[in-house]
């Protein structure tokens, strides 16, 4: 059975844009312009046919389905980084230097 999921991009957006509660910050943490940002983050919210920020005058606040999903995609985020960083750390251990 094929996996539902969304585009990935849209992913590390929220990610980003979460664990901040900017989309300012997030543009510059991702080296995107603002309007990327909000870009992606209405994709997924598509998607997902759900709102996952509220957008206040001058700051984000997560939806109870931001607050929800956002643990869980941290965790997947950090478990990709980690299984990159052992095989990095793999590759480098079996150079040989004479």
């Amino acid at each position: 059975m094929a996996r539902r999921l969304p585009p990935l991009n849209s992913l590390k957006c929220f990610e980003v844009a979460g664990r901040l509660l900017s989309f300012t910050g997030a543009s510059r943490e991702l080296n995107v312009t603002q309007a990327a940002v909000s870009h992606q983050i209405k994709v997924l919210e598509d998607y997902l046919n759900t709102p996952l920020f509220v957008r206040l005058p001058r700051r984000l606040a997560l939806t109870d389905a931001g607050k929800a999903l956002l643990p869980d995609i941290i965790e997947a985020f950090d478990k990709i980084s980690n299984s990159i960083g052992a095989i990095d750390q793999d590759e480098t251990s079996n150079i040989l230097s004479v």
